[in-house]
């Protein structure tokens, strides 16, 4: 066989293999997307379905009917609007205030150097191995203490709930926003300082920019993981009006011995709106690094 036979045959199983591959990243996408939107497709179904059933309900119901979400929200006895405004107001206190605690600490332990850095910092990530549910005998007996002398952070407050909430997320996010700050030349801070710039103007007008995306992945995630927390809310407040959502619609299911599925499914889509939305509004900050080409030299 001739050169120019040989390089055809090679160059045909070159690309006979990136068929190959290509094929099989297609199939294996759509057995992802399957299994990631099969579920949401059968609330989506479940919802609009007037049984009240998720065994054996067809994929598309055959009447549908809007039934269920006028019941979420014209029954008196499982108030879902304000669970819904609870949990979009716990959830967005604790992500601002903790967002702006976890920024200062990380700048802090990112370009100070100070007696006792190395020990806070082992401190913080020792904490953060044991989860909260292994601590709520203390966390409830914490707060019970607490409530005799500062009513407000007592239990069943949302001022409880909020301590709890950013004790919490602070160090895991302290850890990640310290990382996404270390990577930050410090040439930065230098030439701002030589130009005149303070400390604060340094953080806040030449750093905090830079660190955007980060600040906004860690305001998503203490968002989210506030947003769908069931086990401290549920064990913290005991008053029906002050449930989050998850707590409530779990309530409203245990309550009526799983009877009312569609209404539940209805209550479940709802809940997930504010999640989507931040994404789609914040992707374009998800996105890597923005300290390319900030140093030139």
């Amino acid at each position: 066989m001739s050169s120019s036979g040989r390089l055809t045959q090679s160059v045909g199983s070159i690309r006979r293999g990136k068929r190959i591959t290509l094929a099989f990243r297609i199939i294996l996408a759509i057995i992802m997307l399957f299994f990631a939107l099969f579920p949401v497709v059968w609330i989506v179904s479940a919802s609009f379905n007037p049984t009240n059933s998720l065994v054996g309900q067809p994929l598309i119901p055959p009447n549908p009917t809007l039934d269920n979400y006028r019941e979420l929200f014209n029954n008196s006895t499982n108030p879902y609007g304000r669970w819904y405004l609870n949990s979009l107001m716990i959830s967005s206190i604790v992500t601002v205030i903790g967002t702006a605690i976890t920024t200062l600490a990380a700048y802090a332990f990112s370009r100070f150097n100070f007696s006792g850095r190395r020990g806070l910092l082992q401190a913080i990530l020792l904490i953060q191995v044991f989860p909260n549910f292994l601590n709520m005998v203390a966390i409830f007996l914490i707060l019970q203490q607490l409530g005799r002398y500062l009513p407000p952070f007592g239990l069943n407050t949302y001022g409880g709930l909020f301590l709890v909430y950013l004790g919490g997320t602070l160090g895991a996010n302290t850890w990640l926003t310290k990382g996404y700050f270390d990577s930050l030349p410090r040439d930065l801070d230098e030439a701002a300082i030589v130009d005149g710039a303070s400390g604060w103007q340094v953080f806040t007008q030449v750093l905090l920019p830079l660190v955007r995306p980060i600040l906004v992945v860690v305001g998503l995630l203490t968002f989210i993981g506030t947003y769908s927390e069931y086990v401290l809310a549920r064990v913290l407040l005991t008053n029906k009006q002050m449930y989050t959502l998850s707590v409530g619609l779990n309530q409203m299911v245990a309550e009526q011995f799983a009877s009312s599925w569609g209404v539940f499914s209805a209550g479940a889509l709802l809940a997930a709106l504010p999640t989507v939305l931040l994404f789609m509004f914040f992707q374009r900050y998800l996105v890597g690094g923005l300290t390319a080409g900030s140093v030139k030299g």
